[in-house]
């Protein structure tokens, strides 16, 4: 049997994609375990798949001076020694990195054991983990195609994101159910990325009264961000975190609000849903979502708000726009080349690991 070790971690756009590769990879007969971290969102993600899940220590690799830059890469050194010696013991055919901190130290400890790596990434510019990464890969595999003018040519392959496919089955009347919605009201999606958006909520919240005369709302907004004095507002449901509800809650909304991550933009743009993106601006970013929202925009699949415009009049008056031209970006979407990665992704895993 074939035998894939895959990493990823520090949020769940890092892991996600390795789930939608998952089911693929055990249809064709591939053992798979995992390297993360102890504490990182990836343990709980990859644990309750009931995949093997081994441990190191990895340092945050941060762009900003903090005094944990002088010792956090002694941890990254110390996470080489650790995952060099399980990739030793379980001799994978191949390691899959999906970037995060956490993949560097097991993206260099494949090198050293002569095991083939495979990156993913996700943005058009790549993170400083997978640049850090990269001459230690045989290939990366990007979403865009603006990437491949910054990651080396010999090594950039156009794949996309992979998509779960569990996404596409979410029902409307599932949804509908799950919200206690009547169904007489489109239903607007806002997403405010794993960890939730302060700033969006109180837009949206502000703008309730508005927003609710024409629209049901499904509101995910991060841990810790629930406003309890809204829990009996009709046609308003709100939530920290969705995982099995995602599928119907993406399915049944007609518009969505989302920040601009690549991963729940590709998503958006598989199941051709008219969206506004709300990129994370680049005083808490690098620029990536700026740069995936425009690209978006450019192509015709979605509208966007750049953060620091963003206001109440503004988010109503986009969304009413939105509204009266969906036919129009649903024709965009539905002309993508943009497809799902899976199966690109996973034959070139196959491919890589049988040479």
């Amino acid at each position: 049997m074939k035998k894939i070790i895959m990493t990823g971690g520090g949020s769940a756009g890092h892991v996600t994609p390795n789930l939608a590769l998952i089911p693929k990879l055990k249809e064709m007969k591939y053992e798979i375990q995992y390297i993360g971290t102890e504490n990182g969102i990836e343990r709980k993600i990859i644990e309750e798949e009931k995949i093997k899940y081994h441990i190191i220590e990895s340092g945050k690799l941060r762009r900003y001076i903090d005094i944990k830059n002088l010792t956090d890469p002694f941890k990254v050194v110390k996470g080489i020694f650790q995952a060099y010696k399980i990739i030793k013991k379980e001799k994978p055919n191949i390691i899959f990195s999906k970037g995060g901190f956490v993949s560097v130290p097991v993206v260099i400890a494949g090198y050293l054991n002569k095991v083939p790596v495979i990156a993913h990434e996700s943005d058009i510019t790549p993170g400083l983990a997978n640049k850090i990464s990269t001459p230690f890969c045989t290939n990366v595999c990007v979403t865009f195609p603006e990437c491949t003018e910054n990651i080396n040519k010999n090594k950039a392959v156009l794949t996309g994101t992979p998509i779960r496919e569990e996404l596409f089955k979410g029902s409307k009347i599932k949804c509908l159910e799950i919200c206690n919605f009547k169904g007489d009201k489109p239903i607007l999606l806002v997403i405010g990325g794993s960890l939730g958006s302060k700033f969006i909520n109180d837009i949206i919240r502000q703008s309730l009264k508005e927003l609710l005369a024409k629209y049901d709302i499904i509101h995910i907004c991060g841990k810790n961000n629930l406003d309890n004095s809204l829990k009996n507002e009709i046609g308003y449901k709100q939530f920290e975190y969705v995982k099995e509800e995602l599928p119907h809650f993406m399915n049944g909304a007609d518009f969505v609000i989302s920040r601009a991550g690549a991963n729940v933009i590709f998503e958006l743009i598989a199941l051709k849903k008219p969206n506004i993106l709300i990129p994370l601006s680049k005083k808490s970013s690098r620029g990536d979502q700026i740069l995936n929202a425009n690209s978006f925009k450019k192509n015709g699949y979605s509208l966007v708000i750049e953060e620091e415009e963003l206001s109440k009049n503004i988010i109503i008056e986009k969304l009413n726009y939105l509204y009266n031209n969906r036919n129009k970006y649903i024709k965009s979407m539905e002309k993508s080349s943009l497809k799902n990665a899976v199966d690109l992704i996973v034959n070139l895993i196959d491919k890589i690991s049988l040479k």
